[in-house]
């Protein structure tokens, strides 16, 4: 079973200077995980025209079903994520109605709720309504700024805002049920087990023959404790057609593995999540 893949693009001259941490690629990638489905790639670039359409000319080319991309979708100078795209995928940028008709409301529903003064719809604000030709824009339901949406071939590529509410908020709304039908009834099972008294080295070897044995399992070593002290998190997961199939196949991987390990000497046990 091949698991359809995603690329996630992280927009922000604030997150290759580490003033800002990169929090939505890591929620963006658990989400994606758990609906069934694969982050390819993860890639951070600057507020740079080029650079943004660069990484989406890059991921075009490893055909994932969906490039996602955060950040870089406001009214400021610097928001040029719109503008990389439409570069990368030979389009022009226009005045998307139904997206000038959102951005209006938004203003008018501010200046009803007392946080501005008017609703006018100035340059900078009409800038989150062009959007490259062809694509849809997206309500958001927490901010100002459309998300948009837009295929190209058979790649669905969706921008989302850089704020994590904003972000968060249009992802499970609107961008869930599109991966749903990707994924199908695909679901995702993970669990972890503790060993202590072998050190990772020791243990390397019986998660290769395990996953040798078991093929739709991936089990990762995360040393845990000061180094004086062996102590390992072994993380299994997999996907699987339905829940109870992932569950049979982790539990056969568990055992065989914990097996191994006492046989060596060493120690398990569950770890609570």
């Amino acid at each position: 079973m091949t698991t359809p893949s995603i690329e996630i693009i992280c927009v922000g001259n604030e997150l290759l200077i580490g003033k800002t941490l990169n929090t939505n690629a890591q929620w963006l990638a658990k989400r994606i995980t758990t609906l069934g489905l694969k982050t390819q790639h993860v890639t951070i670039v600057g507020d740079n025209v080029e650079e943004i359409s660069k990484a989406i000319q890059e991921a075009i080319q490893r055909n994932p079903c969906f490039i996602i991309t955060t950040g870089g979708l406001g009214p400021t100078f610097d928001d040029k994520t719109l503008e990389g795209i439409a570069m990368a995928l030979e389009r022009k940028l226009a005045t998307n109605d139904e997206a000038l008709k959102m951005i209006e409301e938004k203003y008018r529903q501010y200046v009803e709720e007392g946080r501005m003064e008017r609703a006018e719809l100035t340059t900078h604000r009409i800038k989150m309504a062009r959007l490259p030709e062809g694509s849809k824009p997206i309500f958001n339901p927490v901010g100002t700024a459309p998300a948009v949406i837009i295929k190209h071939d058979d790649i669905t590529v969706i921008a989302l805002p850089g704020v994590p509410s904003e972000m968060k908020a249009i992802f499970e709304e609107s961008v869930v049920p599109l991966l749903k039908e990707v994924a199908g009834n695909v679901t995702f099972f993970e669990t972890s087990l503790g060993v202590t008294g072998m050190e990772e080295p020791s243990v390397a070897p019986l998660i290769d023959r395990v996953m040798h044995d078991n093929p739709y399992i991936y089990i990762k070593s995360h040393p845990k404790g000061e180094e004086t002290v062996s102590h390992l998190e072994l993380h299994f997961y997999t996907t699987a057609e339905d829940t109870s199939l992932a569950r049979r196949r982790v539990s056969k991987a568990i055992i065989q593995l914990s097996e191994l390990i006492q046989e060596k000497g060493g120690k398990v046990k569950p770890v609570k999540a």
